[in-house]
């Protein structure tokens, strides 16, 4: 069950919000090693108003002009080349909706089992 938290410019979100939840989904089911099941979204989007998106234009050698954070929260089990290979499939995925791939910035944090409630299941009421 990762956890993905999107911030972009309230425009952007305005616009294409759903789609892009919808190609971050699509990337992650995709990835058939990874086991995630389809039905196993969990996303936070954060609209800014401009000037609140702050990032080097140039780091790591793109050409970087209206960033897109998009961070993955999720249990450490998975081999590089599987992050590797899921960072690329959301950054082709996001792409496709006419966002430039130097402006989509990828990160994941990792953590152990015990780091997770997901809920409480209730017992059915009568």
């Amino acid at each position: 069950m990762p956890l993905i938290q999107i911030d972009l410019d309230r425009r952007l979100f305005e616009e294409k919000g759903q789609a892009i939840s919808a190609a971050i989904h699509q990337a992650q089911v995709e990835m058939t090693d990874m086991n995630i099941p389809a039905t196993d979204k969990f996303q936070v989007f954060r609209p800014h108003d401009a000037g609140e998106l702050i990032a080097d234009p140039a780091h790591g050698g793109v050409d970087r002009r209206d960033i897109l954070v998009i961070q993955i929260t999720a249990v450490h089990r998975f081999p590089v080349r599987t992050k590797q290979a899921l960072f690329e499939n959301i950054i082709t995925q996001v792409s496709r909706l006419g966002i430039r791939s130097d402006d989509i910035f990828v990160t994941l944090i990792e953590n152990g089992f015990e780091d997770w409630k997901p809920g409480i299941a209730s017992a059915p009421t009568d």
